[in-house]
């Protein structure tokens, strides 16, 4: 399985290469502590909270994109992490890539009416509800949930990690940040355009997000 790893898929294409360079040649990031992250329920940023993903064209190189805009919810218990609940919304017509008929192709009609080779016109937002949180360490946990999207709803797994938590020096807000990362076949979702000559039905994922309390 390949594997596409930048250490932060969470702005603009340019921003996100940016800071996966810099991290790759760098220092690896602070420890996270643990200890003042507080229970109680946060509501995503949309402004820092996004989703990056990689799918391989034709065994040559990789489509990357990113959905921004991620809102939802968490409810956050440190001392019971299992009893951790999140609920988020991947707005998918707002999709960031780096070419402009791209971003067209996966927002076309189908022709005469027919299916759509992406997502369409007007496509819903994705929809993830956590059903399960399992601590896995320190910092990392397995969140397994309900994925909609593009009509139909899949178990997903995350792999997910603190990447930050403390009181946001612009906001005031007591903030916790988190990576996570996940592989899906897009045909799970009926998303199977270009299968048979090369497009890879697996998609990777890399989620940034920030949660406000």
């Amino acid at each position: 399985m390949r594997k596409w790893i930048l250490p932060l898929a969470a702005a603009a294409s340019i921003a996100t290469v940016a800071v996966g360079s810099l991290q790759a040649q760098g220092d690896a990031p602070a420890a996270v502590d643990v200890s003042t992250i507080e229970a109680g329920s946060y509501t995503a940023d949309p402004s820092h909270s996004m989703v990056g993903w990689s799918v391989n064209h034709l065994g040559f190189n990789d489509y990357l994109g990113i959905f921004g805009d991620v809102s939802g919810t968490l409810t956050l218990d440190p001392a019971n992490p299992a009893a951790s609940k999140v609920d988020v919304m991947i707005p998918i017509a707002s999709v960031t890539v780096p070419s402009a008929g791209l971003k067209d192709h996966l927002l076309r009609a189908g022709k005469d009416g027919g299916k759509p080779d992406f997502f369409g016109p007007s496509p819903a937002p994705a929809h993830f509800v956590s059903t399960k949180v399992e601590k896995t360490g320190d910092t990392t946990a397995t969140i397994t949930g309900d994925l909609t999207l593009n009509g139909v709803t899949k178990p997903v797994t995350i792999e997910a990690s603190v990447s930050g938590a403390g009181t946001n020096g612009m906001s005031k807000k007591k903030t916790v940040g988190f990576h996570g990362t996940t592989t899906l076949k897009r045909s799970d979702f009926g998303v199977d355009f270009g299968i048979p000559f090369g497009i890879s039905d697996e998609v990777e994922l890399y989620v940034s997000t920030a949660f406000e309390k």
